[in-house]
């Protein structure tokens, strides 16, 4: 996939959504991130294998505001409210989920449930959100950026 084609999939707020990403597109999709003018994040859940230690380091990773609650009610407000960093669409890679998918398969459910709405709720607004893990799950689709 061309960086033209990569960046006219990433534009399209109804393609967005939340997929593993190889390890070797990850360097394209941030590139066309980059030049579409989104806001790119990158959170490593290397030392996390409960929800909970999860929900605190997506509020740290993310600089969520003080009200964060560190809950998935307010994992899904605040990534639906990301005015301090606005910007034309987002990208979060999420790094290292493996552990946590395996101890807490539950917990990763919920959490992919969760940011499907915030990524369905900026979709509406025109907004594409684009959610990547490294790992692989089976509720995962993956988001494959080249040939």
């Amino acid at each position: 996939m061309s960086l033209d084609e990569l960046l006219a999939v990433l534009e399209d707020a109804n393609a967005a959504g939340v997929f593993q990403l190889p390890a070797h597109c990850r360097e394209a999709v941030g590139r066309a991130a980059a030049e579409a003018g989104f806001a790119c994040f990158e959170v490593s859940l290397a030392d996390c294998s409960r929800l909970d230690e999860v929900l605190a380091r997506l509020g740290d990773d993310l600089d969520f505001p003080g009200w964060y609650g560190h809950n998935l009610d307010a994992l899904k407000d605040c990534l639906t409210d990301l005015s301090w960093v606005e910007a034309a669409g987002y990208v979060l890679f999420i790094d290292h989920a493996g552990p946590f998918l395996v101890r807490e398969p539950e917990g990763f459910a919920v959490l992919g449930e969760v940011l499907a709405v915030a990524v369905a709720e900026w979709r509406a607004l025109g907004y594409p959100m684009w959610i990547f893990f490294d790992a692989q799950a089976t509720a995962l689709a993956v988001f494959a950026a080249t040939g």
